[in-house]
């Protein structure tokens, strides 16, 4: 298991039955950045990961 899982399965546990809008992931994804800059190109990164199509994603 990833050190990432077990963030991951809370998410899941505590909002597994919630519905959102990519929007409000955006806005949830910039609050992040703002303060943790240390992440801005991890959080880029999965967003392009995110907006795209597998077809067209090129690492």
């Amino acid at each position: 298991m990833y050190f990432t899982d077990r963030g991951l399965e809370e998410l899941a546990d505590r909002r597994g039955e919630e519905e959102v809008t990519l929007a409000w992931l955006a806005e949830k994804m910039r609050a992040f950045v703002d303060q943790h800059p240390e992440f801005e190109n991890a959080v880029e990164r999965l967003a392009t990961y995110l907006a795209r199509d597998d077809d067209d994603f090129e690492d």
